[in-house]
Formats: C-alpha cells, sequence, structure tokens
C-alpha cells in the first residue's frame, strides 16, 4: 500500500531530507510562532494572515501597499527597531488620509470601509504614543519593553483591521471558478474558521516554552478561495465530527498529521465524486488542487511539475508555521481523502516556489492563533472537539 504524505515524503528518492485563563489561545501564537519557524529569513512571509490576505481575489494596490508598510512595523517593534517602526507608522497615516477614499471605492459597501479606516486612524494615536515613549527608554530597558509590548499589540489590532478591510473588498458575487465535474463534492466559497481542542490521554499537560497548559487550542482560518474543494472537504467533515476523538498519527519535528479512521480505510468513507473515485476501501477521494499565481482559477489532478511549470510559486505557500496541507499518498495526485497534516518546518528552507511542497500539495489554511502549542502536540494526543465557529454558511454542499 502507498503511504499518505507527510507520512512518506523523507524517504522517497526525489527529495533531499525529508519533509516535507481558562486556557485561551495560546498568547502571542502566531506571532511566536512566526519566529519558530526561524529566527532570520526575513524576506520569506512567515505571518499566516499576511499570506491569508494576499490571498484574497482583490484588486487594489493601494491597500497592499499599505499593508506591506503595516505589517513591516510589527517586525521593526520585534527586532526593536523603534525609529524605523516610528517612520512605518508615519507611512501609513499618510496611506489612510490620502489614499482612503480609493481604498473605500474597492469596497462592495464603501460606507463600512469608510468606518474601518476612520478606526484605523484613531488606532495610530495610541501606536504612535507608544512607540514615542520607547524611543525615550533605555535600550534593553524593562520600560522599554513594556512600552514596545503596547506598540506590538496596537499593531496587531490595526492588522486585523487590515483583514476585515481588505475581505470587504471581495466582488460580493465572486466565485473560484472550480470545473463543474466536481460539483459532486463540498465546496466553500471564502473563509471559514475552525477551533480546534487537543488533550492528552494521560492528562499531562502542553509544555511550551516552560509553560504548561492543560489543553491544547488552535484557531485556523479555513482558505476556500484558493482550494474551494479541498477546504470544503474539511469543513464538511468538521461540521460532522469526524475529526472528533481522533488521535494524533504522525508528530516528528516536521509535520502534525491526523485523520485516518479506525479501521481498514485510509480516509473518509462515503458516496464518492463521479470524476475523480472512490479509494480501495471506499474512501471518498480529492482531486489534487493547486492554485498558481497568475492564474484565475485552480488546476486539477496535476502537481506543478507534471504540468511544466516547476518553481512557479501558489497563490498561498507552505511559509507560515502551522500552514495546512492535504495529505495524499506520493504517487497518484487524486488519492486524498481526509488526512491532513500541520507543517513545522523551517521556512526559510521553504520560500514560495521554491521548496518540495508548494505546487505539489494544497495548502488550504493556516493556523492563526494557537500555533506555539503544534511543538508540544505529540502522537497519541487526541482531538477532543473540532468546531465551525465562523463560514458555515460558506460550505456549498453537493445536490442529492
Amino acid at each position: 500500500t502507498g503511504c499518505l504524505a507527510a507520512a512518506c515524503l523523507w524517504s522517497s528518492p526525489a527529495f533531499v531530507a525529508g519533509w516535507p485563563g481558562d486556557v485561551a489561545f495560546l498568547n502571542g501564537g502566531a506571532a511566536q510562532a512566526k519566529e519558530m519557524a526561524s529566527g532570520s529569513g526575513s524576506r520569506v512571509n512567515k505571518d499566516p494572515e499576511s499570506l491569508l490576505r494576499l490571498g484574497l481575489p482583490i484588486n487594489n494596490k493601494e491597500v497592499r501597499k499599505m499593508a506591506t508598510t503595516l505589517e513591516g512595523i510589527r517586525l521593526d517593534v520585534g527586532s526593536k527597531r523603534t525609529s524605523a517602526a516610528i517612520e512605518g507608522a508615519k507611512n501609513v497615516r499618510g496611506f489612510l488620509k490620502s489614499k482612503g477614499p480609493a481604498m473605500s471605492k474597492s469596497c462592495v459597501d464603501p460606507s463600512f470601509c469608510d468606518g474601518v479606516l476612520s478606526s484605523m486612524q484613531e488606532n495610530m494615536t495610541p501606536l504612535d504614543a507608544a512607540l514615542a515613549e520607547a524611543k525615550t527608554f533605555q535600550y534593553g530597558s524593562d520600560q522599554e519593553r513594556k512600552a514596545l509590548d503596547r506598540a506590538y499589540a496596537v499593531q496587531t489590532g490595526l492588522e486585523k483591521q487590515l483583514t476585515t478591510l481588505e475581505e470587504a473588498m471581495v466582488p460580493a458575487d465572486y466565485r473560484t471558478p472550480v470545473p463543474p465535474q466536481y460539483d459532486d463534492l463540498p465546496q466553500l466559497r471564502g473563509h471559514a474558521t475552525v477551533e480546534m481542542v487537543l488533550r492528552k490521554v494521560d492528562g499531562a499537560p502542553f509544555d511550551v516554552e516552560g509553560v504548561n497548559f492543560p489543553e491544547a487550542r488552535l484557531r485556523m482560518v479555513i482558505d476556500g478561495y484558493n482550494a474551494p474543494v479541498t477546504a470544503g472537504n474539511f469543513v464538511e467533515l468538521v461540521q460532522k465530527n469526524f475529526y472528533d476523538k481522533m488521535a494524533i498519527q504522525r508528530s516528528d519535528g516536521f509535520v502534525v498529521q491526523t485523520g485516518k479512521p479506525q479501521g481498514e480505510a485510509d480516509g473518509y468513507v462515503a458516496p464518492p465524486s463521479k470524476s475523480v473515485g472512490a479509494g480501495r476501501h471506499g474512501e471518498r477521494l480529492l482531486p489534487l488542487e493547486i492554485f498558481v499565481k497568475g492564474d484565475k482559477g485552480p488546476m486539477y489532478e496535476t502537481t506543478i511539475e507534471d504540468d511544466g511549470r516547476g518553481g512557479q510559486a501558489t497563490t498561498v505557500p507552505f511559509s507560515a508555521y502551522g500552514a495546512m496541507g492535504w495529505a495524499r499518498e506520493e504517487y497518484d495526485p487524486n488519492s486524498g481523502s481526509s488526512q491532513f497534516f500541520w507543517l513545522l518546518f523551517d521556512s526559510d528552507l521553504t520560500p514560495g516556489g521554491k521548496n518540495v511542497l508548494d505546487g505539489r500539495y494544497p495548502v488550504f489554511g493556516y493556523v492563526v492563533d494557537g500555533a506555539n502549542f503544534l511543538s508540544a502536540v505529540k502522537e497519541g494526543d487526541v482531538i477532543v472537539s473540532a468546531k465551525v465557529t465562523d463560514g458555515a454558511d460558506r460550505l456549498i454542499l453537493p445536490k442529492v
């Protein structure tokens, strides 16, 4: 029997070195996990929320420029480059003032975006104040750290408002093009949020950088804009409680993987798609789904290399710690069913379009909160629950 990647990529001769309070979400989860991926290589975008924004089907150059500057402030604050952060904040203010009308014009409801932009302008004041205060303290002092922490918190809130702004620019009637032969598979139109709770069977805590937590909580944004079939399949399975009480089946420092049900089947057993067919034990199979930058929609049932476009970048890459990929047999593009993985690999070694994953496996989402828990998740840990907390209405099920 074939192994399911990520279960076998390291052994493949084609690959060089392996594979690719009440307990709330771990504070700073995504932000800290970005640094876990690597402490260097800032040219690689490791920010899952930034990658999700870049994957939105919008066309507004002004908001993209402002986003780059705003995201740069976070990096400057994290590196204590206070003067650079102050300059970045000044530039963001300039964008909000001079380019606001052009940004609102791209929104489905311009008045809604006017309100978001106005709120962002107001929130620049506490950011400016925190950065100015940090500048007055001795480098490396506790006072400087506290001021920069406040700046980081405000900047994080501004990025969330940026996400709201960009999502409001997606045309109301936008649908990612999917060939009609896949209409008998679930599809997700847009983003959905899934929250997952994991525990250890013996009741032991999750040790994250020396801090113990009784359970791991992950919040994931599932991306139906760039992988509508894969994302739709995952969201439907979550709604069916398919992953509840399921054990983690692989954790080796490169990936955390699950999705194989008990019994002989390798995936979810259900009536198959007429075009893709069923697996050996009746599994509903999915077509490999890859969205290449510049294309109008995903391509199906083939890898980028087999399509003669090796090295081209995908719309959403495996460059963020906790990127979610769909597992399949190594040599069969249409063998994925329900198994998926979170990638824990060093993103400096996997820039978009230059690694062994992009274009071979679809990214269908990212962990946006609690990603640091993944380092403490081990084989045998159990998914207590997985719930769709937003976007369930965007799941389109096949007509019976």
